[in-house]
């Protein structure tokens, strides 16, 4: 009679687990396989590719969430009732029908899931990967940004024209147009390396966590910054190979390097070199100082 008893006492917490777990996947599955499908083969508007990252991101996110597991089954049960908020707000944005609205229910149900069962330690415990799905969750918000990248453009579409005069090429800058040969190359919005950038300061946190140079302030700021600087000069170079193919009618070399995998080949090249900048940093900045968050998740 008492091993009866204590068998569903020891499976509780597992079957619990596995519900949780049931029903994100019948409700998620198949929103996740739409965001990698439209992340993989381009098939869907240009904003939902700005969250490719999240091609990266989401499995970065789930490693984290199942190297805290233990931890996390160590913290005490308490109920947040921010959490049931969380989970009826996420609960009315999936059942809206609005592509942003279901999409955003994705990091707030997960949230709310973090606080409800473990109150506000659980959501300490699970914030980065939170962080990383809310980041991955494609929006309309690059939409709300592009009025304002015109300065952005602008800067691009001068240094660009800047840098092939020094070749001697034969080049006139009209705001955001370049004018080579004849042909005319705008640096669109789309062309003005938000999605780099976006991608860039993405994969830049990542590596900050999985270096624990997150703990230093002064050097994830730094880090960001050069991640940003690096972003806005790699996108001002392929603005300039565009604008060049495409002045001296090198269509194949145009075509490569701005939808074919040549733009995505770069752009690797772009985050190794982030990869290659952190390294350094490790190198010739140490840190002593404990992580903040660690402290936390050791305790």
């Amino acid at each position: 009679m008492q091993v009866g008893l204590k068998i569903p006492k020891t499976i509780e917490p597992h079957l619990l687990s596995g519900a949780i777990l049931a029903f994100l996947t019948i409700l998620y599955a198949p929103l996740l396989l739409h965001w990698y499908d439209g992340w993989l083969h381009k098939n869907i508007g240009i904003v939902h590719e700005y969250f490719s990252h999240g091609l990266i991101g989401l499995p970065f996110a789930a490693y984290i969430a199942w190297l805290n597991r233990k931890l996390w089954h160590r913290l005490p049960d308490n109920t947040h009732p921010l959490g049931a908020a969380l989970l009826i707000v996420g609960a009315i944005f999936y059942l809206s029908g609005l592509n942003d609205w279901v999409n955003l229910s994705f990091p707030l149900v997960l949230a709310g899931l973090c606080l409800w069962l473990k109150g506000i330690a659980g959501f300490k415990l699970q914030f980065f990967p939170l962080l990383l799905v809310l980041l991955a969750s494609p929006t309309s918000v690059p939409y709300l940004i592009e009025p304002y990248a015109l300065p952005l453009q602008s800067f691009i579409a001068g240094v660009a024209g800047f840098i092939l005069s020094q070749f001697g090429i034969n080049v006139t800058v009209e705001e955001i147009n370049l004018y080579v040969g004849g042909q005319i190359v705008e640096v669109a919005p789309h062309c003005a390396g938000l999605k780099m950038l976006f991608t860039s300061l993405y994969v830049a946190l990542m590596l900050l966590f999985w270096t624990g140079e997150l703990r230093s302030r002064t050097k994830s700021i730094l880090f960001l910054i050069s991640a940003a600087l690096i972003s806005v000069t790699a996108n001002i170079i392929r603005n300039t190979l565009l604008t060049y193919f495409h002045g001296t009618n090198n269509h194949q070399a145009f075509e490569w390097l701005h939808e074919s995998w040549g733009g995505d080949l770069y752009s690797a090249c772009m985050l190794g070199i982030l990869v290659v900048l952190i390294n350094l940093m490790e190198k010739y900045f140490p840190s002593d100082d404990e992580s903040e968050l660690h402290k936390e998740i050791d305790s």
